[in-house]
């Protein structure tokens, strides 16, 4: 079961379909996070010793900085642990491993299991209590009722005057993918240093600021933000950066900057029509055709010249227009397209992707 790398997958799943938060988050993500304990858990089951709970410790206290519930948390995790020993039970009946052998594993497999969780649920709170100590727990109040129109029945109302929020004050929207605890604190600091309110909402790091920090801060994730607006279109604001973050382009990012990603992003039937349309002839388990779309993709983001597309990907200008000229036989493209023409292509190029695992639940 450990050398299978699509066990991995089959656990994501598992996971995706019990913790809506995971589902709404990369793909890729959650299967990182996914094989890194699977990996600790099976080495910890071979040497029989003692468990190594590091990565799950890394694992909840990321989760936390992001805000996500623990209830929510431990049901993905119970999730991905019984769907485990379903598979270990499957499997170990399929090879002929005896009744007895094959029920100490499982038992032994199930005690790991519920040691992790205890940890996770553990090192989740430690966390948690950590974070609160700035009043996490008030911005993150504040910025569902500001970003969502949500408040917690249960709990004090929001105050966003607490933290400076007011009208007729106007706020840029702060939205970000990033998923490193120790990221997620810094991009925190950096906004929250010019005022308003920053904290993860739906396991995203969320906010309204009055002025953008100078320089802004530097990130290996999506950081979007949005012209100030009045606090009456703070959501439709959150709602435009949320789609931003489906381009995973990287960076600190003003919506106007990637205006026509995002655009094309809050169409994915669209794209898939396209690519049905425009590329439906390209195999994406080839490695020619591959090669094909990415070459294409360059040389429409280089203004259709042959020059720098071909110092952009390090290729001769000849090998650059044999590709171009292969792609056109094989789905019709031209070399001279018009505006709505080019977008079309841009948009088909960029959505087609090779062939990967298929996902439970497409990321919005």
């Amino acid at each position: 079961m450990a050398a299978d790398p699509h066990l991995v997958d089959e656990v994501v799943r598992a996971v995706c379909a019990a913790f809506p938060e995971a589902s709404r988050r990369p793909w890729a993500e959650g299967r990182t996070a996914v094989a890194a304990l699977l990996t600790a858990g099976f080495a910890a089951f071979v040497r029989d010793g003692e468990p190594d709970f590091t990565e799950a410790g890394r694992f909840a206290a990321g989760r936390a900085a992001l805000g996500v519930p623990v209830a929510a948390l431990l049901s993905g995790v119970h999730a991905g642990r019984s769907r485990i020993l379903e598979i270990a039970i499957e499997r170990g009946r399929a090879a002929g491993i005896p009744a007895e052998v094959l029920m100490q594993a499982l038992l032994r497999l199930d005690r790991y299991g519920l040691l992790l969780e205890r940890h996770v649920a553990d090192s989740y709170r430690a966390a948690r209590r950590e974070l609160n100590r700035d009043h996490r727990d008030a911005r993150i109040a504040v910025l569902r009722l500001l970003l969502l129109g949500e408040r917690d029945d249960a709990g004090p109302t929001p105050d966003p005057a607490r933290f400076g929020i007011q009208t007729p004050t106007r706020y840029h929207c702060v939205a970000s993918d990033v998923t490193d605890a120790a990221q997620v604190r810094r991009l925190e600091r950096a906004f929250t240093q010019v005022g308003g309110v920053v904290a993860p909402v739906d396991g995203r790091l969320s906010g309204l600021v009055p002025r953008l920090p100078a320089p802004l801060p530097t990130s290996p994730a999506l950081v979007v933000t949005t012209p100030p607006v009045e606090l009456a279109q703070a959501p439709a604001a959150y709602a435009l950066c949320r789609i931003a973050l489906r381009t995973r382009i990287g960076g600190v990012r003003e919506v106007t900057e990637i205006a026509a990603e995002t655009a094309l992003a809050a169409q994915p039937m669209l794209a898939e029509f396209l690519r049905e349309r425009l590329l439906g002839a390209l195999d994406p388990g080839d490695d020619f055709h591959r090669e094909l779309v990415a070459t294409a993709r360059s040389y429409l983001d280089h203004g259709q010249r042959l020059d720098r597309t071909a110092q952009a990907l390090h290729l001769h200008p000849n090998t650059v227009r044999y590709r171009l000229r292969r792609l056109q036989e094989l789905t019709g493209i031209t070399d001279r397209l018009t505006v709505p023409e080019t977008v079309r292509w841009w948009w088909a190029l960029h959505s087609w992707r090779p062939s990967r695992p298929p996902e439970a639940v497409e990321i919005h």
